[in-house]
């Protein structure tokens, strides 16, 4: 993926975690790939906890270089990367400190890229003030999650940025879009002959979709406990996941053709009816435990957290679309914090052979299923059954494997490396449009309003387990499990 496309990309909150651990490391290594970035582009921080551009280089030899480059840093195309560092010293509470900004930019090249690694809170003043400025024209402006606490919350802010920027400006970011295994699965599934034919009802018994994570809150107990897992998590790295996976297969890869295959899936979503929130829905909240052999905390005792709090840090749902390719199929989401492991994947369960001629080996061993492994290592992996060596049939599972770093010599793209090459270079595809965040807030909705209505606490669990039993009964009803493997 190489340019020749000048920029200015200017990164407010220059000083946060984000910038801290994705954003930069994701430039610098863009920067050290050679031709992904034009050598005139430029790299305009914005932030209060610096003084000038000095104190903020510092700032970053210090706290982003120990985040970049896992087989160390390059210090030629580090010192080089730091070349192209500007500092922008502002109040963004104050829109006539934009004028500064204004004046710090006007002489540098390209296109204007407005990241927004800041709170939502400041998303429209910022917003604001760069129009008061001039400096929405022919540029583009990039939004983090959580964009809105609700539908009404949501549509109030793409509203007041969608009066200043035009929705071609705009950059919904959901970093999951960028990971390399999700752009393989559309390379799996619309690259090859082998795949689409399967990838319906007819040959799909179900499909599950998990985001687990190890760490609990962490120093997010204030905004976590205000969110939770269903808004942090479902709302968009979830539904973004299975609208891909269940997606059409578009006309070609541009960013609308792709989008509206994505959106009619969202619409396609089965309302659940408040009657059955229960019956299809799982939250718990995980309690003291202990993960690789460390004692943990509960959730009710971190920092910033209420001691009362009925916030979920766990959900499991099961998901029905309502088309001709899934109808019938369960699509089953899990997601949740203080679980047994780091772990996202996909994994499409297939359907077993309608008679085995094999004898009952062939039934005990299982069905196909094809798992996608999005993190800590990124592999597809596609099971199958064979026999086992030595007398009779007895057949085992056994599955192909592509590893991506032990078949491609090169070394992968992170997300955020790819997306903000992306947003430089215009391409839409991997961003949320607003109708799709439109659509998956207003299925999510109902779940919310039930949940706070009926006021029932979250299913506890332990810390270092899989979450509520709850969560697997669900699954056992359809006469399956979930897939929990070692990494």
């Amino acid at each position: 993926m190489q340019t020749d496309s000048s920029f200015t990309f200017v990164l407010f909150g220059g000083t946060g975690d984000l910038s801290m651990r994705k954003i930069l490391p994701a430039l610098f290594e863009a920067h050290r790939a050679g031709g992904m970035l034009a050598d005139s582009g430029k790299i305009v921080a914005v932030a209060r906890h610096a003084t000038d551009r000095r104190e903020y280089i510092e700032w970053v030899n210090e706290h982003v270089k120990p985040h970049v480059s896992k087989n160390g840093v390059d210090e030629t195309a580090w010192a080089s990367f730091l070349e192209r560092i500007e500092f922008v010293n502002i109040d963004l509470g104050k829109a006539e400190d934009f004028v500064h900004l204004r004046d710090a930019i006007k002489d540098l090249p390209g296109i204007r890229v407005f990241y927004l690694a800041t709170g939502p809170s400041l998303f429209v003043p910022i917003c604001h003030a760069l129009a008061s400025v001039g400096l929405n024209e022919n540029s583009r402006i990039v939004l983090e999650k959580p964009l809105g606490y609700d539908l009404k919350s949501s549509n109030a802010i793409n509203d007041a940025v969608g009066e200043i920027f035009a929705e071609e400006q705009i950059y919904r970011i959901d970093h999951y879009l960028g990971k390399e295994p999700v752009q393989n699965l559309l390379a799996l599934r619309f690259g090859n002959a082998l795949f689409e034919p399967l990838w319906r009802r007819e040959w799909v018994e179900s499909i599950q979709i998990t985001i687990a994570e190890e760490l609990g809150v962490e120093a997010r107990g204030d905004f976590y406990d205000n969110t939770g897992a269903l808004r942090d998590m479902v709302q968009n790295h979830l539904l973004q996941l299975l609208s891909i996976v269940a997606m059409e297969p578009p006309h070609s890869m541009d960013s609308d053709s792709v989008r509206d295959e994505k959106l009619r899936v969202l619409r396609a979503l089965k309302p659940i009816d408040p009657r059955d929130i229960g019956k299809v829905a799982v939250r718990g909240q995980y309690h003291s435990g202990v993960i690789r052999g460390t004692a943990v905390p509960a959730y009710a005792t971190e920092s910033g957290v209420r001691p009362d709090s009925t916030t979920e840090t766990f959900v499991a749902l099961k998901v029905e679309i309502e088309n001709w390719r899934w109808a019938g199929v369960p699509f089953f989401l899990r997601t949740g914090k203080r679980l047994a492991d780091r772990v996202a994947e996909i994994v499409v369960n297939f359907r077993a052979v309608p008679h085995s001629a094999l004898g009952a080996s062939a039934l005990r061993a299982g069905a196909n299923r094809l798992v996608i492994r999005l993190q800590p290592n990124e592999t597809i992996r596609l099971y199958c059954l064979a026999k086992q060596p030595g007398e009779g049939m007895n057949l085992a599972s056994v599955h192909l494997d592509l590893a991506f770093d032990q078949f491609f010599r090169e070394g992968q793209m992170e997300a955020y490396q790819r997306l903000l090459l992306d947003v430089i270079n215009g391409r839409l595809a991997l961003f949320v449009r607003r109708d799709e965040q439109e659509a998956a807030w207003r299925w999510v909705e109902p779940i919310l309003n039930e949940w706070k209505a009926s006021n029932k606490p979250p299913k506890p669990y332990a810390s270092g387990t899989w979450g509520p039993a709850a969560s697997s009964a669900m699954l056992a009803q359809h006469g399956t499990c979930w897939l929990e493997e070692e990494n």
